[in-house]
């Protein structure tokens, strides 16, 4: 069965309607640029009683030990998602002083891109195909999807995240071409950049559902 991430969540209601449609990943984002950011005490209050069921993941872009530690210290995440230019010492640093998984992004817009994922292997537990885009100022949450093609037969030997332009409409069609563990969407369930939609929400995930239940 494909695993569900909702990332970027900021409210209780978008991330109540998630977490009943069966999300399997919860995504908060720790990153001030980005229209999704969440403070850590907002976060902190937001995810207290959620259910095991789902995993927190808290992303970061480039963070150093100070933010790590101030966000870490606070809110209950159970894996960190590194989406920036982290090399695999940074990450291996990061796993090894917060004993928390790691989720490596890795941008790919061509067959080159995916040469330095065996840089990471050992190192972190999970990799995320985004897309890459060279005008974008920020690292994903851009809207926009790769070449699927580009991982068609690939296998990174390791739990792999499909990110980058999913939607309700068009999960389905991705995982016709591929078969991630988890597939990972922010702006394809929002009305505007950091504004989730519940029903959205409950589209995407029951468009994966459906997929997986007619193979």
């Amino acid at each position: 069965m494909t695993k569900v991430k909702i990332c970027g969540l900021t409210q209780a209601e978008t991330m109540q309607a998630a977490i009943e449609a069966g999300a399997d990943y919860l995504g908060f984002v720790f990153y001030p640029a980005s229209k999704r950011y969440i403070d850590p005490e907002t976060c902190a209050k937001l995810i207290q009683d959620i259910p095991d069921t789902a995993t927190t993941v808290g992303l970061f872009v480039d963070p150093d030990d100070e933010l790590l530690e101030s966000v870490l210290n606070r809110v209950k995440i159970n894996m960190v998602q590194l989406h920036g230019d982290e090399t695999p010492q940074r990450a291996s640093e990061i796993k090894a002083k917060f004993a928390l998984p790691i989720i490596k992004a890795i941008r790919i817009a061509s067959q080159e891109d995916l040469a330095s994922v065996k840089d990471y292997q050992g190192i972190i537990d999970a990799i995320m195909f985004d897309t890459k885009l060279s005008d974008s100022p920020l690292p994903g949450g851009t809207g926009q999807s790769f070449d699927w093609g580009l991982l068609e037969n690939y296998d990174p030997t390791m739990t792999w995240f499909l990110a980058g332009g999913l939607t309700p409409e068009n999960v389905s069609h991705a995982l016709s071409i591929l078969t991630p563990d988890v597939v990972d969407v922010s702006s394809g369930v929002e009305n505007a950049p950091g504004q989730k939609d519940e029903n959205k929400i409950r589209d995407f995930i029951k468009a994966v559902q459906s997929h997986d239940q007619s193979q």
